[in-house]
């Protein structure tokens, strides 16, 4: 919903939240559903309903628990039956600087602020223990905006006793903590109280009359920046920036101006503006996030403008260009397809209005952002939080290359007129394993991400999965592939249950990027390895369908199980007997993992 995107109207939601609530309730869309427990220290009600506004538009439904006015750290040390029937998926402990427990005096030695210091940075992680003991679930916990006065004025900042200084050490012990912690995250208030302005933000007048920790203007760009943490826990993050050029990268029309005329570099201050532009862009390539052209000019022209000797972008930072004189549209829903990945996994970026226009409407899953001024692109793309990383691994840094190699292996594959010898030829070599330590945060971002090849959707904080991974009651399998044309990392992940003689899988899914190759074969053939070697008997499957998943819906079927029920929702059961079983995969040679 665009009301919901950035840069949005507060003021206009605070006023129509109820209605627009109904309207994205009854607009169809499938959502995820999840609890969220909302634990305050100062009052939340109005949090929780613009919260409730963005996670819709997000693609999750959340239903609230809700603290009672300052029982967050009660409710979080001690719990209560309510909140523990609740079982939360998540847990927000909203405080701000309001809730410190003392600041340092005047008259306090260094000795006695580092005292105070220790003893609140104890009163949080008391707290933050207990929650991840009782409930283990992913934790998101503010960290501080900066003090509306400031007594000693600029030497606030560095003298032991200033409320900046005091705050700036709690801020980073806070980011100390979530970085050593999986699953804990900061919302970063400090940041966001600066971008809206701290006098307006902190207006006294909200806390005095309704104990409001912020100005109730600023509620919706709070609620927005820990949205957009959430659906990152959840996996609802886009994948992929699809960029026009023309005006967008560069200022001009590279087919009428010629390479010389285009604006890039150093020479103007638009030129200069257009080169900060890609050279964000090249740092959001960093995180993980594909780079891909939809472009309305020739192709040798679109190439020619990428290899400006100013541009910090070249062909290659791009695992695809469509530059051609189709609709965008058309262009873009072939990227989509290429990349295999859902079109709600895209943001397309052009300058121009109308073919936003176009692609808003014939592409609604699209994240289409209002690009007005080339100043303010960095700002519009930053801001919409498209990307929020509350997870980062080695294989998101190697994505676009993966990507990249999956094109060159579509070209090999042209060549081939049997599949069976073009999959041969790839010299496939898959290592699967139980888990390793190194590779749970992986695991655990794959469980979130994939939908498609995704049979339970089941999803894992890092919390259950390190339960799963410390109980022997569960097989739990592991699959990298790689082949003469690179490495595409973990691509596959598989959890069983024992259940007396019977293993009930909790979790199968894949990447898509390796979809068809006998990697699921060869997950199949050691899962019943690994089963036959504890004593049992038969594997259990099950299906759940979602929107996304319906390719697999006949995969247990295709592998010889036998479905034995199936609900008038399509939820289907499935088991094959394993003794007797003969191995399925043909293509790829399967290793261990070194430390087993």
């Amino acid at each position: 919903m665009k009301e919901l995107e950035y840069p949005f109207d507060s003021a206009y939601l605070l006023k129509k939240k109820k209605s627009i609530k109904r309207q994205l309730l009854s607009d169809g869309s499938t959502r995820i559903k999840k609890k969220i427990a909302v634990l305050g220290g100062s009052t939340t009600n109005d949090i929780i309903n613009m919260l409730e506004l963005f996670l819709l538009n997000f693609g999750i439904e959340p239903s609230f628990y809700e603290s009672e006015y300052n029982r967050y750290w009660q409710d979080a040390v001690f719990g209560n039956e309510e909140l523990d029937s609740f079982a939360p998926d998540l847990i927000f402990i909203h405080t701000s600087n309001r809730n410190i427990l003392k600041y340092p005096s005047m008259t306090d030695s260094k000795e006695q602020t580092d005292a105070l210091f220790a003893n609140q940075m104890q009163h949080f992680e008391t707290m933050w223990q207990k929650v991840e003991e009782r409930y283990h679930c992913p934790v998101i916990q503010n960290n501080f905006e900066q003090p509306f006065f400031r007594l000693m004025g600029n030497r606030d900042a560095y003298d032991h006793r200033g409320r900046v200084n005091f705050i700036n050490r709690l801020n980073t012990a806070f980011a100390d903590y979530a970085a050593s912690h999986e699953s804990f995250y900061i919302n970063d208030i400090n940041y966001v109280s600066a971008c809206y302005g701290l006098d307006k933000w902190s207006d006294p007048s909200f806390w005095h009359l309704y104990k409001y920790a912020m100005c109730v203007p600023a509620i919706p760009d709070f609620a927005f920046n820990l949205a957009a943490i959430i659906k990152s826990v959840f996996g609802k993050n886009k994948k992929s920036l699809v960029l026009d050029l023309d005006n967008t990268l560069w200022g001009g029309v590279v087919g009428d101006d010629g390479v010389d005329g285009i604006e890039i570099g150093q020479e103007t201050h638009m030129g200069q503006v257009y080169s900060e532009f890609q050279k964000y862009l090249g740092l959001v390539r960093d995180t993980g996030v594909m780079l891909t052209v939809c472009s309305k000019n020739d192709e040798e022209n679109a190439l020619a403008g990428l290899n400006h000797p100013e541009g910090s972008l070249k062909p290659d930072d791009f695992i695809m260009i469509k530059a051609n004189w189709d609709n965008k549209d058309r262009n873009i829903e072939a990227i989509a397809t290429g990349l295999n990945i859902g079109q709600d996994a895209l943001v397309f970026l052009d300058d121009n209005p109308a073919e936003r226009s176009i692609v808003s409407a014939q592409l609604p899953l699209v994240a289409v952002p209002e690009m007005e001024r080339p100043e303010d692109y960095i700002k519009t793309v930053d801001r919409s939080r498209f990307f929020e990383i509350t997870a980062f691994s080695s294989d998101d840094l190697k994505r676009n290359e993966m990507y990249k190699e999956n094109a060159v292996r579509a070209a090999q594959q042209a060549q081939f007129s049997d599949y069976g010898e073009y999959l041969k030829s790839l010299e496939m070599v898959g290592v699967i394993d139980d888990f390793l330590p190194i590779y749970l945060p992986r695991i655990t971002q794959l469980t979130n991400k994939s939908n498609q090849f995704n049979l339970t959707t089941k999803r894992f904080t890092t919390a259950e999965m390190e339960q799963v991974f410390a109980d022997d009651s569960y097989i739990r399998l592991y699959g990298r592939l790689a082949d003469k044309f690179g490495d595409n990392g973990i691509v596959s992940v598989v959890i069983g249950k024992i259940n007396g003689e019977a293993l009930d899988i909790e979790l199968w899914l894949m990447s898509c990027r390796v979809l068809k190759r006998d990697m699921e074969y060869a997950m199949l053939d050691n899962l019943c390895e690994k089963a036959l070697e504890r004593g049992l008997k038969v594997l259990k499957g099950y299906y759940y369908p979602t929107a996304k998943n319906k390719m697999v819906k006949e995969l247990y079927g295709d592998f010889g199980f036998t479905k034995i029920s199936e609900d008038e929702e399509g939820n289907t059961v499935w088991e094959l007997e394993l003794s007797g079983y003969t191995p399925k995969n043909k293509y790829i040679t399967v290793e261990r993992n070194q430390e087993s």
